[in-house]
């Protein structure tokens, strides 16, 4: 895994996790990826590999969908994993 130096949100995505009240979860999650601890939030590629998405743990039962590139990680939207 490389290093992520930046992570940027849709306005959309951001507009989400404002409205469940999970924006001080993200911003933890967040903090974490920019430190480098990627198993703290299980950023992992979504299958199929080719489309090159990723995905990591903002909390038990949400998931950011995102796109690796360079060193910037771009938040494309939250899914409601359960």
């Amino acid at each position: 895994m490389q290093y992520i130096s930046q992570v940027h949100i849709s306005p959309e995505a951001l507009e989400y996790l404002i409205k469940r009240k999970l924006d001080k979860q993200y911003l933890k999650t967040k903090g974490y990826i920019l430190a480098g601890y990627m198993q703290n939030v299980d950023l992992k590629m979504r299958e199929p590999k080719k489309d090159k998405i990723w995905y990591f743990r903002i909390n038990q039962q949400f998931r950011a969908i995102c796109e690796l590139q360079g060193d910037t990680l771009f938040v494309l939207a939250i899914d409601n994993h359960q």
